[in-house]
C-alpha cells in the first residue's frame, strides 16, 4: 500500500476557505526510535503547547521500501499506546511504542509512528485554511548481529540534474542528508541540503539531486554526503539514460 502522505514530516491540509491559520501546538520527541533486540519498548513525549485542549491520533505503519516507492502497510505487530489521546493545555504525555509480535528480529525492522493532532471543529471559521501538524517518526528494530549498511551508488543525467541511486546490500538502513556530487576537478556539480532520504535494508531507492552549477555531466563523481554513523564518501561513474 503505498502513502506518500507519509513521507517525513508534514502538515495536514484542511480545506476550510480561502484564508490561512496554523495549529501548531503539538510537540513530539524524540524524533527517532531506534532498538536493538531484545528491547522491544519505546516511549514518544508529547507536548501540548496550546492554551486549549488539543486531540491526538497515533498509528504504526510498516515501512517497507518496493520498486523504488516507499510503501506503509498497516501493522499489528507493533502498537501505540495509547492511540488516541486528548492533551490538556500545556500538558505533557507519554506514548508508548512496543513491539507485540513474538517472532525474532531478523536483521532490522522499519516501522514509521504517525501522530496527527485532530482537527477541532469549534475552531473552524470561514473563509480560512486550516493547517493541523503532523509527525511522522521512523521506528526501528533490529537484531544485534545486523550487517551494516552496504551501499552501491548509480548516477545518471536527467533534466535540471542527477538521478542517484543507492542500492543497500546490507541489513540495516542508511539515512543520508547533506549531500554534494563533484566532479573530477572538485567542483560540485548538485546538491541537496537536509535530509535526501532512508535507503532501508535490503532495498533501492533513488531521488533527484539538482544541478549546482556548469560542471562535468559525464565521467567519474564523488559521492559527499552525511549519515547517522558519520561521513559518506563514495565514487561513481555518470551513467547515459
Amino acid at each position: 500500500m503505498r502513502r506518500p502522505f507519509l513521507l517525513a514530516v508534514g502538515v495536514a491540509l484542511l480545506l476550510l476557505g480561502t484564508g490561512v491559520s496554523l495549529a501548531a501546538s503539538l510537540r513530539v520527541a524524540p524524533t527517532i526510535i531506534d532498538l536493538v533486540a531484545p528491547d522491544a519498548a519505546a516511549t514518544l513525549n508529547l507536548r501540548n503547547d496550546d492554551a486549549r485542549p488539543i486531540d491526538v491520533q497515533i498509528r504504526l505503519f510498516r515501512w517497507r521500501q518496493t520498486g523504488l516507492q516507499e510503501q506503509h502497510e498497516p501493522t499489528t505487530d507493533v502498537v501505540a499506546s495509547p492511540p488516541a489521546t486528548r492533551l490538556g493545555p500545556k500538558e505533557d504525555y507519554v506514548i508508548r511504542v512496543v513491539r507485540v509480535s513474538t517472532r525474532p528480529v531478523v536483521g532490522e525492522e522499519s516501522y514509521r509512528v504517525v501522530i496527527d493532532e485532530l482537527p477541532d471543529p469549534s475552531q473552524r471559521k470561514a473563509g480560512t485554511v486550516r493547517f493541523v501538524l503532523r509527525h511522522v517518526i521512523p521506528v526501528f528494530f533490529r537484531a544485534s548481529n545486523a550487517a551494516a549498511a552496504d551501499v552501491s551508488w548509480t548516477v545518471q543525467p536527467a533534466a535540471g540534474g542527477f538521478v542517484l541511486r543507492a542500492q543497500n546490500n546490507g541489513a540495516r538502513r542508511l539515512k543520508i542528508f547533506d549531500l554534494r556530487l563533484t566532479d573530477s576537478g572538485g567542483r560540485i556539480v548538485a546538491r541537496r541540503d537536509g535530509l535526501v532520504g532512508y535507503v532501508l535494508g535490503r532495498s533501492t531507492m533513488e531521488w533527484t539531486i539538482s544541478a549546482a552549477g556548469a560542471g562535468a555531466r559525464s565521467g567519474a563523481v564523488s559521492i559527499v554526503a552525511q549519515s547517522e554513523d558519520g561521513p559518506i564518501n563514495a565514487a561513481a561513474t555518470v551513467q547515459g539514460r
